[in-house]
């Protein structure tokens, strides 16, 4: 186990040793209680489905718009492409999306997924990483 802890919140944060010593638990424990307690109980599901869709359209509408202009706009895409994928993920786990639903959600954010690693490919930086080296310089 990593630092030899068996759960994550024990983890150290900081470094520190005695009073000064940090866990990650110190600092997003809070923050875990509070949005799970949301996004199994209050949070709309009708939102997130509608949220779910706006992420997936607004991803392939920026790789679209940056074959248009010739630029590479990857990370933006990508970006909007692990907000479907999280909506995702919050719906299945409340149960919103049926098992036969399931597997066609998972191929569009497989597809959203796989149309950011091509934009990507097609980048200066995408072009160069092949050959082990990215060429930032030609990305300006």
């Amino acid at each position: 186990y990593v630092q030899g802890v068996d759960n994550g919140f024990d983890l150290d944060f900081n470094g520190a040793k005695g009073d000064l010593a940090v866990t990650y638990g110190d600092v997003f424990h809070q923050q875990e209680v509070e949005f799970s307690g949301y996004n199994f109980e209050l949070a709309n599901t009708d939102v997130l489905l509608d949220q779910f869709k706006e992420a997936e359209t607004a991803c392939l509408a920026i790789i679209a718009a940056g074959k248009e202009r010739g630029k590479s706009y990857a990370l933006p895409a990508y970006d909007q492409c692990i907000k479907a994928s999280h909506l995702f993920n919050l719906l299945d786990a409340r149960g919103v999306i049926s098992v036969a639903e399931r597997q066609s959600y998972i191929l569009r954010v497989r597809t959203l997924a796989k149309a950011c690693c091509e934009a990507w490919l097609e980048s200066p930086q995408g072009r160069t990483a092949g050959a082990g080296v990215v060429d930032y310089e030609a990305a300006r």
